[in-house]
């Protein structure tokens, strides 16, 4: 697949990837699943703060998070997801820090604007203009001179999914 020559930023905030974060099950330290309860899945689109199920497809675990809210990751560390506090499973670490990303989806955005020469961003008077996922990536993710090891970081973080 060639790679995009221009990327626009679509707004997106780390909210919008919070209904399904893959992590490392607490049991088996393998991929386990977080998304919105069954009650929560059955509405259009679940709240960041509806009750969430933490479920592992390899040793069965299944568990409801304790509705202590939203403790979302701050660069320090090991990455973790805002729910459970459970390591992130799609997660690198480069000589300049952490990469990270909730699910696939996030990851392929962080992707499409790393490889992109050419990134726009969020119009100057957008009210999310500062708040956007691409806008708070890392500044040594966003460097030019980087980005061959930021691809290949998350190549080796897609490769873990397989």
């Amino acid at each position: 697949m060639p790679s995009p020559s221009r990327f626009r930023d679509a707004q997106h905030t780390k909210y919008h990837f919070l209904d399904h974060v893959l992590v490392r099950c607490p049991k088996c330290a393998r991929i386990a699943h977080v998304a919105p309860a069954a009650s929560a899945a059955e509405d259009a689109t679940p709240s960041v703060f509806a009750r969430r199920r933490l479920v592992c497809r390899t040793c069965g675990l299944s568990r409801d998070a304790a509705g202590r809210g939203l403790r979302l990751f701050r660069g320090r560390g090991e990455a973790t997801d805002p729910y459970f506090g459970l390591p992130l499973w799609l997660q690198t670490e480069v000589r300049h820090g952490r990469l990270w990303a909730y699910n696939p989806e996030h990851l392929e955005l962080i992707r499409n604007f790393v490889q992109a020469p050419l990134r726009e961003r969020a119009p100057w008077d957008a009210q999310v203009k500062r708040m956007t996922l691409v806008a708070r990536l890392p500044t040594w993710t966003k460097v030019a001179k980087n980005r061959d090891e930021v691809l290949r970081a998350i190549d080796r973080i897609r490769s873990s999914l397989t």
